[in-house]
């Protein structure tokens, strides 16, 4: 097969790699370097790590000391964490080398990189949740950079919702907007969420709701590394649609048909046929299908990444290839193959110019395809009445003897495993099973080309602490589907005689497509640059001020579009901080933007931070108790145009109208038609943002943060209902009205501690937030269905007071069902017993619009993860879980008609709950109706359910092999791991949940992989 000679390739090349990464590990005879390294105290250190050229390492004895052999006077690191790291060579050193201690939060390990700017996590003031993927992906294993957002940032809710807000901006290196989608964890080395508008500032109008920025891994100084994960494994569907046997469905409908007075014997089923197809004794005479067969019980998934670094202190290099496959769900065709296949390089190359001057490129390219084929039977199965036809048509069925027509057909047609292709005369050859197998192919093809540079300016020589930093980037993305649409020919099925086929209708002609199609599906094309200059200086010993000034320019052109997408603005941040322990950060930005009219396009965002780091005060300085402690506090507004749904939206648009003629009947005129109104006071929306809030870490183990927001957005484009008559719509204009706020706090804490061979790991993040919408232009007749002051993701319907029953009838002198006076009438359509009956809100006695209110909200105030890391000896278990809690969903979006089919829609296992006279006081589904019931499929209480769960997303166990072992394999270290995703999930309603309804089904995985570094 394609995939085994791909992945053959795969492995010749990584092998290659490798090889060559061996060859040049081989050091010449050089120098030896011996030293002792000691603290500012003057005691000796061990474990300190010494990186020298080329790979080579040494680590510090119990006594300081270390020795390395260095091939001329070259660099060597000297690292251990919690110190500051020191490069040293044979000229420099004299004596000992001497490592100073960082202050708490202030190592390298510590810095976050914002993106455009680079701060410890001590000096900052704004609300900011970091994780460090170093040593985490040894235990905690997965692909997808998603995955690892959810659960593990605090504040987040999902994968990019930042407090509720909205989805935040992703910056991944430094350029605004790319979509984390085109990483594989292996290349991120941290992920940083930016929430309060301090810390987004410096972003503009695109960080309105907050800024997730993910930066990727970058070679090291003398740290040569070659990693290697190989993963394998299997995934099975959490839950499939159970549709009806056709038996079943038949006795249903004809209830249905019963239910609104049709005459069975004119349109029912046939209680022969019912039986026949009940029995199963002729399964193609009488048939009973379902698409859902053709799923596999369980799919393939494989996953090669392959990682290099290294370098010196003139360049380093960091290169990532990858290789992911998923098995597609339906593979009927094995001429297709088909599947997902994904290939990604990376490469991330820093470089030093001169002694002022350093400059990155990173480059990226991305192939990816999914390969199927031309018919999706997941989603035609939603339609496929079972009894319909046969789908395949056993050869061996065929009465040739007695029908020389079929034998002449036969002898000519497609055989497919011992069969026809199937087919009903209403279809002819559009039979879903007949094109996926014999159709041809789609092959979706989606490339990615990724490109950016950034040059850094040391200009001390200027003045000391002077900085400056250009970067441009671009991006290419480019989708299309290749395609081979055969023509092919099926069958139906006219005679049947003593169990035999004895007569078929074919359809259509078996003919082969000779060449390949492609349809362009769009693209996307990307530029970005930026500009700033940084000021970093102490004075005074205890005074020092961070400044940054930048200038960003983006601009996005899609496909199809007239308009270009254009961000621009200009960015400050100004921060002071006194002993490194009290900080005020000044932070803002210029914003400029082109959907708003001339004279209203520029819009400033303030910001202010206060943080104080009270631990360094005399009275809790020495505390065993408390270890860090910092207080913080900031405010601001953010100036935006996000919410702003297109162009030119303040100006007046007009059409051609209707033709009309003057008086004297000779000429003919267009009227012109107003078909928006114009606003030329339209201006930017804003984010009105407080952020109160602390830090800690206590008893050298426990990790504590907390905050407490409150965001309003403020100024939102509406059209004003309140403001102008109803007959004044098509030229109402936009204005700065609306207004949401949100409110709530964000509360997160990591536990380690280590006894003997044993350490325990716990983390738990806790997100609140509730949503008001505080300010809305409305005109309805009755408060209850006004929309201020209530929850932003309310869902408004019907409040449902179970079924009519007979009791709600009286029967007149024609034997029509009459509801009985005092009973409020809908105005959808004549109801019966066993319909849904809904409140009267106002008291009309009719059933209309005007009786819907809220009834629940979409959105979950509560979102929470937990995650426990086990350690013992060698083996390491990681366990993952989220849940949320608040939250409702309705049945009747999302899932194709399966909760609610109506009509002649295809009945699920749902029906079974149907209410008869029978079941009148146990029914969960109202009254079946073989035509379209206008009242019961309304949204309503009735359909809602709890969306609240808990999932274990994910656990892996981990065994690192030994020492001994890793020397004897010429690796330096080696690990197994066994992973589960999508384990458990506690819910009411995690049936629902877990289903998908015309397309793949969500899975539960099972991995296993090796991880391997050189």
């Amino acid at each position: 097969m394609k995939i085994n000679k791909l992945y053959r390739l795969y492995t010749l090349v990584c092998f290659a790699m490798l090889c060559f990464s061996s060859m040049v590990t081989a050091q010449s005879a050089g120098t030896e370097l011996s030293a002792t390294v000691v603290d500012e105290q003057g005691n000796p250190l061990t474990g300190v790590n010494i990186y020298g050229p080329g790979g080579s390492r040494a680590s510090t004895n119990d006594n300081g000391l270390f020795n390395i052999t260095l091939p001329n006077d070259e660099i060597v690191v000297v690292e251990k964490k919690g110190y500051e790291s020191q490069f040293v060579s044979l000229s420099t050193i004299a004596g000992n080398i001497t490592l100073v201690k960082s202050d708490f939060l202030a190592s390298e390990d510590d810095e976050i990189n914002m993106g455009v700017a680079t701060r410890n996590r001590r000096d900052m003031v704004g609300s900011v949740s970091s994780v460090n993927t170093k040593d985490r992906l040894t235990y905690d294993n997965t692909q997808f950079v998603r995955d690892y957002i959810a659960g593990l940032t605090v504040g987040v809710r999902g994968t990019a919702n930042v407090r509720g807000i909205g989805n935040a901006l992703f910056v991944i290196d430094g350029v605004f907007g790319r979509d984390p989608n085109v990483l594989n964890m292996e290349e991120v080395e941290q992920i940083t969420v930016l929430k309060d508008a301090n810390a987004v500032a410096l972003y503009g109008s695109q960080g309105q709701n907050g800024v997730i920025v993910i930066n990727t891994k970058r070679g090291k100084i003398n740290k040569k590394e070659v990693n290697v994960n190989v993963r394998s494994g299997i995934r099975t569907p959490l839950a499939l649609p159970n549709y009806l046997d056709a038996a079943t469905f038949m006795e249903l409908r004809n209830e249905a048909f019963l239910n609104d007075g049709l005459d069975l014997d004119v349109v029912g089923f046939p209680q022969e046929q019912i039986q026949n197809t009940r029995s199963g004794l002729n399964p193609i005479e009488y048939p009973d299908a379902d698409l859902y067969d053709f799923i596999q019980p369980f799919i393939t998934t494989h996953n090669v990444i392959s990682e290099f670094s290294g370098g010196n202190d003139k360049s380093q290099y960091y290169v990532n290839v990858g290789w992911l496959y998923n098995e597609d769900w339906i593979n009927i065709n094995e001429d297709i193959n088909a599947g997902t296949n994904r290939f990604n390089v990376r490469g991330n190359i820093d470089f030093k110019v001169n002694d002022w001057i350093t400059s990155s490129i990173d480059g990226v390219a991305i192939l990816s395809s999914d390969k199927s084929s031309r018919s999706n039977l997941l989603n035609a199965n939603t339609t496929f009445l079972p009894f319909d036809y046969a789908p395949l048509i056993p050869v061996s069925l065929l009465d040739t003897e007695n029908n020389p027509d079929l034998a002449t057909l036969l002898a000519g047609a497609n055989v497919f495993d011992g069969n026809l292709l199937g087919t009903a005369q209403q279809i002819q050859e559009n039979a879903p099973v007949a094109r996926a197998i014999a159709g041809g192919y789609q092959n979706r093809v989606f490339r990615v080309t990724q490109f950016n540079n950034a040059i850094n300016f040391d200009l001390s020589r200027i003045t000391e602490g002077l900085s400056a930093k250009t970067y441009i980037s671009f991006d290419f993305f480019d989708t299309y589907t290749t395609s081979i649409a055969n023509q092919y020919r099926a069958y139906a099925i006219t005679g049947w005689e003593d169990g035999k086929i004895t007569g078929l209708q074919d359809f259509g002609q078996d003919r082969r497509d000779l060449s390949e199609n492609v349809a362009s599906n769009g693209f996307v094309t990307r530029i970005g640059m930026y500009a700033l200059v940084n000021y970093d200086k102490t004075f005074a010993k205890n005074h020092s001020i961070n400044t940054t000034f930048l200038g960003y320019y983006n601009s996005e052109k899609r496909d199809g579009t007239v308009q270009t997408d254009r961000d621009s603005h200009l960015g400050f941040q100004l921060t002071y901080d006194f002993k490194k322990k009290l900080f005020v950060d000044f932070s803002g930005a210029y914003a400029h933007s082109l959907k708003l009219p001339e004279g209203n396009r520029g819009g400033f965002s303030p910001t202010v931070g206060l943080g104080y780091i009270l631990s360094e005060e005399s009275f809790l300085k020495d505390s065993n108790f408390v270890n860090y402690l910092k207080l913080k506090a900031s405010g601001g507004i953010i100036s935006s145009d996000r919410g702003i749904g297109g162009y030119y939206l303040y100006e007046e648009n007009y059409r051609d109208g209707a033709s009309f003629g003057w008086a004297d009947g000779l000429y003919s005129n267009r009227r012109q038609d107003i078909t928006q109104g114009g606003n030329p006071n339209l201006g930017f929306e804003e984010r009105i943002d407080l952020n109160v809030g602390f830090e800690s870490y206590l008893m050298n183990s426990l990790w504590l943060e907390a905050n407490y927001f409150r965001t309003e957005l403020d100024k939102q484009l509406v059209f004003l209902a309140d403001q102008y008559p109803s007959y004044y719509n098509t030229f109402r204009p936009r204005d700065n009205f609306n207004a949401d706020l949100y409110t709530g706090f964000e509360l997160g804490l990591n536990f380690n501690k280590t006894f003997n061979d044993f350490s325990i790991g716990l983390g738990a993040n806790v997100l609140y937030s509730q949503t008001e919408a505080t300010k809305r232009s409305e005109t309805n007749e009755f408060a209850y269905q006004n929309r201020q002051g209530l929850e932003l993701s309310s869902i408004f319907g019907y409040e449902d007071l179970g079924f009519y029953t007979p009791s709600d009838f009286t029967t007149d002198t024609e034997g029509n069902l009459v509801l009985n006076s005092g009973l409020p009438v809908p105005n959808f359509a004549t109801v019966q017993p066993g319909d849904i009956r809904y409140a009267d809100q106002n008291g009309d006695d009719i059933i209309d619009q005007d009786d819907q209110i809220a009834i629940g909200q979409s959105a979950s105030p509560w979102t929470y993860g937990v995650n426990l890391n086990l350690k013992y000896k060698r083996f390491n278990l990681f366990v993952l879980g989220t849940g949320q809690t608040g939250g409702d969903a309705n049945k009747l979006t999302g899932f194709s008609n399966y909760f609610s089919p109506n009509g002649t829609d295809k009945y699920s296992e749902e029906v079974l709950g149907r209410w008869t006279p029978q079941t009148a006081n146990t029914a969960t589904f109202p009254r079946l109706s073989s035509g379209d019931n206008q009242n019961n499929f309304r949204t309503s209480t009735f359909w809602l359910y709890d969306n609240s769960f808990f999932r274990i997303n994910r656990a892996q166990l981990t065994y690192e092999f030994t020492d001994a072992l890793c020397d004897k394999i010429g690796v330096q270290d080696f690990s197994l791991n066994l992973q589960g995703t999508n384990l458990i999930e506690v819910a009411e309603n995690r049936r629902i949940r877990q289903l998908n309804v015309g397309s793949g089904p969500q899975a539960r995985s099972y991995t296993l992989g090796i991880r391997m570094s050189f």
